[in-house]
């Protein structure tokens, strides 16, 4: 058990394909093991094994607060087998210290994975809770995706990572979810609506 580096963007290894774990080993464990030690002292929600140099297709979540005790979750070999609806997420991520975007998410998520003892599960999260949300931003790190790459406003994307003196965005990175993005305009839609209600309202 150990707190292991979390490469930050612009490490190439973040962008590099996953292999599938063959058999929960004392190694898998012992990867498992680590992602948890160093989500936990990084005080973060999530954390995948390519974030630690490790290019298996595992990662862990624990969204419980900190009035709550620890409830950490492990995907090994996670797929994502069911997804619909539309939620805006705000969302930073350990590779990106400090910087925050707005990125599109479903809203609804079914996962099928392995637990840490080889087990099968299926999970299904909704309506766009932390929990859902973190699965897809883990998820993606196993394909070499990054939060970033799903901004809703790539301007105000660009600009974050240039005040955390990150490397830029990625155009060609972009991931292109056409059903998606319309739910989101949607979404935005909606809130516009909703101010101009209520700045009649006042």
């Amino acid at each position: 058990m150990s707190v292991r580096k979390v490469l930050k963007y612009g490490d190439p290894f973040l962008r590099g394909a996953t292999k599938e774990v063959h058999k929960v080993s004392k190694k898998i464990q012992e990867l498992v093991r680590d992602l948890l030690d160093t989500m936990y002292q990084q005080n973060g929600v999530g954390l995948a094994a390519p974030q630690i140099g490790e290019s298996y297709r595992v990662f862990v979540i624990d969204v419980s607060t900190s009035d709550e005790p620890l409830n950490p979750i492990v995907f090994i070999n996670p797929k994502i087998i069911k997804k619909s609806g539309a939620v805006i997420s705000h969302e930073g991520c350990l590779s990106f210290p400090k910087a925050f975007t707005d990125v599109k998410r479903y809203a609804n998520v079914t996962v099928r994975a392995m637990d840490r003892k080889g087990r099968s599960f299926t999970l299904e999260v909704k309506d766009g809770t932390l929990l859902a949300r973190a699965i897809q931003h883990e998820y993606d790190h196993l394909d070499g995706v990054l939060f970033v790459d799903h901004a809703i406003n790539r301007f105000e994307a660009e600009d974050v990572l240039s005040e955390n003196e990150l490397p830029p965005l990625e155009p060609e990175k972009m991931i292109d979810e056409p059903e998606l993005t319309e739910e989101i305009e949607k979404l935005l839609e909606a809130k516009e609506d909703e101010v101009e209600s209520d700045e009649d309202d006042e």
